[in-house]
């Protein structure tokens, strides 16, 4: 074998290991990661019982039931589609009906999805862009909630570039 032999066989080995790992860092992480989803998205899916994900929508106004031992059920809903969430624990405190949540979980096998994380929205000016978006794409976007990020920044509160403190673009 020639010096180039050599030298080309120990790069295409490399390259094939390097892709191999690649390949099963990718892999391991595929497993890890949580998907957001609207109960529309959830119906169109048909998404299996036991996957987790993260849901997202509008806590339905009367829906809040509270039980024994900080249990609660409540209906999450993006305006087509409502879905079913119990959960175990204490909600936060900016917890309450009409307002946006994001719960962390996954469906049983009777469609109610079973949360394990629930997160409340503290305003509407900072929701992540995917509820934005799909608020917008169903026809429930509120025009006012660009002015209201735009005027609840005073100088004081924004940074070098001009962004509100701890916006999340």
């Amino acid at each position: 074998m020639t010096r180039k032999q050599r030298r080309m066989t120990i790069i295409g080995g490399s390259l094939a290991v390097l892709a191999l790992a690649a390949a099963l860092v990718l892999n391991a992480l595929r497993d890890s990661i949580v998907f957001f989803s609207t109960p529309t998205m959830v119906a169109e899916k048909h998404v299996e019982p036991g996957k987790r994900f993260r849901l997202g929508g509008l806590v339905q106004p009367g829906s809040l039931q509270r039980g024994d031992n900080l249990a609660v059920t409540f209906e999450v809903a993006d305006g087509n589609a409502k879905l079913p969430v119990a959960f175990k624990g204490i909600l936060p405190d900016l917890f309450r009906e009409g307002q946006g949540v994001v719960a962390e979980g996954a469906l049983d096998a009777n469609g109610v999805f079973k949360a394990d994380t629930v997160l409340a929205k503290h305003d509407e000016t900072y929701m992540p862009k995917d509820v934005a978006d799909a608020l917008k794409k169903q026809g429930h976007w509120k025009d006012d909630y660009g002015a209201q990020a735009s005027g609840a920044a005073t100088p004081a509160a924004t940074t070098a570039q001009g962004n509100p403190q701890g916006a999340v673009r």
